[in-house]
């Protein structure tokens, strides 16, 4: 079974103000409870990042959370009761990031240029490759004449903008880890951290020392576990007292560290609350902590149509208004595609996103089950946790990496901090249930034994209506599953990160409360 990997240690970029450690407003260079100036060689070389901001990876949009009614808008749907397959319940979603638009083919083409490039002459390659490549034959359909997107839809550049899709749940996790370690690399080595891109391939020159370009794939859990030497021209200082000298030409340098703040969180599938959420994007009807309408869809009222003059009785979505009826008529389009269309088609919701509702369903983390929100919490209500932990060495604390250059991951063994004597016997708790995604599920079976469900442990939320679903689908509510190896001309994804620190995305013009400033401890 393919795992969801929660990274306890890679949780970096939206660690919230670090330096408030430091007491004083603004972030003093001081303890508060010890007195000790930070940052300084002769004390110890404690370091804490001052004056470290947060903000979105690439592609992403801040996403403020707040408490919604998940599920609350389905009933609204004409002529469909939705109430069978989904549980109407508040949940408070924390503020996290999400992809402005799903992840398109030219994207999806630049996963495959890597894996090519990086993995050339190497015999991984070929299976690694093969894995990775959508399946373009869910085009084809025994009754209709879809072979030319069978061979263009992936590659042709008529359709780069367009929504990747034949991906599988699992392909789709495996991009956002992907993602994750290319945009961290990108960082550090644009920021002079690592060696950068154009020292590595710079020519040498006569009598110089060749860079010596990288023999290990890019990995951040393994970088920041000390695994990756790469000391760029503009590193940190090393202030630990073994570390040498700090200024000259000789200045001892180190790996960034977690506490410094460079690099993102990993990328992710978004949890189907956050999906929901996101969608409706009720910020833009709050006022003053209410809500001044509620949403069928991603935009106000109950029609699938523009009410602005400019754009008057425009289809606001692309998806299938009738059997048959794809984008309407010559000459006078509705929705202006028979498919999928650009990512950025139509207008984004209150959140600034595009297309959460029609154009490609989306997947997202959660284990479908029929009332998946009558057993999850109230806070960021999420099924289908498999805790993993890397694999490493007792004492050295190396971790194991893979043919990708990733960490070889196993089954959480216990869910409390093991002793240091229990984590040299390599001691495991054989009562610890790492997988609880059928937790407290009724099980109906056949005569035979078999299981009556059609869902099972493997099977996957996705969620947002497509070009070829009717508008019932579109809200943001509805929800339907699929198995997590299973893919579809009609499914696609967008990634999701989560956010660390202060919920509130923008504080000015809201009211604050003023906090007194400590005065740093000074020896008298």
């Amino acid at each position: 079974m393919n795992k969801i990997y929660f990274y306890a240690v890679v949780s970096l970029f939206g660690v919230g103000a670090l330096s408030s450690c430091g007491g004083s407003k603004g972030g003093s260079a001081v303890s508060e409870k010890t007195g000790y100036a930070y940052n300084k060689r002769e004390n110890g070389g404690f370091e804490v990042k001052k004056n470290y901001k947060r903000g979105p990876g690439p592609g992403l949009m801040e996403i403020e959370g707040g408490e919604f009614i998940m599920g609350g808008s389905a009933i609204e749907i004409p002529g469909q009761d939705m109430t069978s397959y989904n549980y109407k319940r508040q949940v408070t979603v924390s503020s996290f990031y999400m992809d402005e638009t799903e992840v398109s083919n030219t994207d999806w083409l630049e996963y495959l240029h890597w894996i090519r490039t990086t993995f050339r002459g190497k015999p991984e390659l070929a299976e690694y490759y093969y894995t990775a490549l959508p399946d373009t034959l869910v085009w084809r359909r025994p009754l209709s004449y879809n072979e030319p997107y069978v061979n263009n839809y992936l590659r042709h550049p008529a359709y780069g903008d367009y929504p990747v899709v034949g991906v599988t749940w699992q392909q789709a996790a495996d991009y956002a880890v992907w993602r994750t370690d290319r945009v961290n690399e990108l960082i550090l080595r644009e920021k002079g951290l690592m060696t950068t891109f154009k020292d590595l391939n710079k020519p040498t020159a006569k009598g110089g020392t060749p860079v010596k370009k990288p023999d290990t794939i890019f990995n951040t859990d393994v970088y920041l576990n000390g695994q990756i030497k790469d000391i760029g021209k503009k590193a940190p200082l090393d202030l630990s007292a073994e570390a040498g000298a700090t200024t000259g030409k000789n200045k001892a340098q180190r790996n960034v560290r977690l506490e410094d703040g460079e690099i993102f969180q990993p990328y992710r599938l978004p949890t189907e609350a956050e999906w929901e959420y996101a969608a409706l994007g009720l910020i833009g009807n709050t006022q003053y902590a209410n809500i001044n309408e509620k949403k069928v869809y991603p935009w106000n009222g109950l029609g699938i149509t523009s009410p602005k003059k400019s754009t008057r009785g425009m289809i606001l979505a692309n998806f299938k208004r009738g059997k048959g009826d794809y984008m309407g008529v010559g000459g006078s389009l509705n929705d202006k595609g028979s498919i999928t269309q650009s990512v950025h088609s139509f207008t984004p919701n209150d959140f600034g996103l595009y297309n959460m509702a029609g154009n490609v369903n989306e997947w997202v983390q959660d284990v479908y089950r029929p009332n998946t929100f009558e057993a999850t919490e109230g806070l960021n209500p999420f099924r289908g946790n498999v805790y993993s932990d890397k694999e490493r060495d007792p004492q050295s604390s190396v971790i194991k990496i893979d043919g990708k250059g990733r960490p070889v991951m196993k089954p959480a063994g216990t869910g409390v901090k093991q002793s240091w004597a229990q984590l040299q016997s390599q001691y495991v708790d054989s009562t610890y249930k790492a997988d609880q995604r059928g937790y407290k599920d009724a099980e109906k079976t056949l005569p035979n034994g078999e299981l009556l469900a059609l869902y099972n442990d493997k099977s996957r939320v996705f969620k947002g209506g497509s070009w070829n679903d009717q508008a019932m689908w579109l809200n943001p509510a509805a929800r339907r599953f699929l198995q997590e190896d299973e893919s579809t001309a009609d499914i696609g994804f967008r990634c999701a990160m989560t956010m660390l620190g202060a919920p509130e995305v923008k504080s000015a013009g809201k009211p604050q409360f003023k906090n007194k400033s400590t005065k740093p401890f000074k020896v008298k």
